[in-house]
């Protein structure tokens, strides 16, 4: 369950957080463009709320990956 996790002493926080971060982005910004599409079928785009879900769903990415990254599995 905790292969790649973050707390290991075998894993590379460097190479960690950026994979962590690129998964966290990408999680952003597919949670924008979903709120945003929702929202423009309602009728009604709140910028507000389209930040909120996109930082939070980055913050969740984040401590999820806490557990552990499959890409870190690809190491040559």
């Amino acid at each position: 369950m905790f292969k790649n996790c973050v707390f290991k002493a075998d894993v590379d926080t460097i190479k960690w957080a950026k994979a962590a971060m690129r998964r966290a982005v990408k999680t952003m910004a597919q949670t924008a463009v979903a709120t945003i599409g929702t929202a423009a079928v309602l009728g009604d785009v709140n910028v507000p709320m389209v930040i909120s879900a996109s930082v939070l769903s980055g913050v969740l990415s984040i401590l999820t990956s806490v557990a552990g990254l499959p890409e870190l599995d690809k190491t040559a």
